[in-house]
């Protein structure tokens, strides 16, 4: 399996992984607070759609790389997303 080689790609997913974290923290924090259901899933939505896109932010830098074959980056889709 390839890596993201490019150095500033790398980064750039850090740190939206860790706006992520941020958000899932304070999903902890809502949940803990008692508050309502719909505020909690909106939350939750929104931070399983941020892990969407970082998923294929990931493999759109694999396939720029040009390290899978199309089929590859099929079956890597098939299998993850």
């Amino acid at each position: 399996m390839p890596h993201i080689t490019a150095v500033d790609k790398r980064k750039a997913l850090c740190a939206r992984l860790a706006r992520i974290e941020g958000q899932l923290r304070g999903v902890q924090r809502l949940i803990e607070s008692d508050a309502e259901c719909d505020k909690i899933a909106q939350q939750l939505s929104a931070a399983r759609k941020a892990l969407d896109k970082s998923f294929f932010t990931m493999v759109g830098c694999v396939i720029e790389q040009g390290d899978l074959q199309g089929d590859e980056v099929a079956a890597l889709l098939a299998k993850f997303a």
